[in-house]
């Protein structure tokens, strides 16, 4: 089984981007707490809706949880083989309120979206499956 969850903070805003046949992609990277003093930097790609969504609420410094599923590719570079690990991000959750006072917009604070369009409305269906975690990573600055 190949399944990821992850929290962290986002260390750049998310890159939204287009395919040529339309299809909406985005690209980030988390800083995942390791230690006190250490973090992991892991690289994500997201699809579609979801990909729209983290690009518009999600800013550098916001703290996000992720599922998904690991990714492994090789390629070659300069005649030497590579390979590059991302996470492809199924699902999200909000941790942290945005700070912005815009409670009105639609998503709430710990619920998940996988972007199933396949709803009336695209509100995420809540879950509380890590909420209220106490074991879950406590709020320490990342220096980004």
């Amino acid at each position: 089984m190949n399944v990821v969850i992850l929290m962290g903070r986002m260390t750049r805003d998310p890159e939204l981007k287009y395919t040529s046949g339309g299809k909406a992609y985005a690209n980030f990277t988390l800083a995942v707490q390791k230690t006190k003093d250490e973090a992991e930097f892991i690289d994500c790609i997201v699809w579609e809706k979801t990909a729209e969504t983290i690009a518009e609420y999600f800013r550098k410094g916001r703290k996000i949880l992720v599922q998904g599923r690991l990714n492994v590719s090789s390629y070659e570079q300069n005649g030497e083989k590579r390979k590059s690990t991302k996470v492809v991000v199924n699902s999200f959750e909000f941790v942290e309120n945005s700070g912005n006072g815009n409670n009105g917009s639609g998503y709430q604070q710990n619920q998940p979206y996988n972007g199933n369009s396949g709803s009336s409305s695209n509100k995420p269906v809540h879950n509380d499956t890590y909420e209220n975690n106490d074991d879950m990573e406590d709020d320490e600055e990342f220096p980004f």
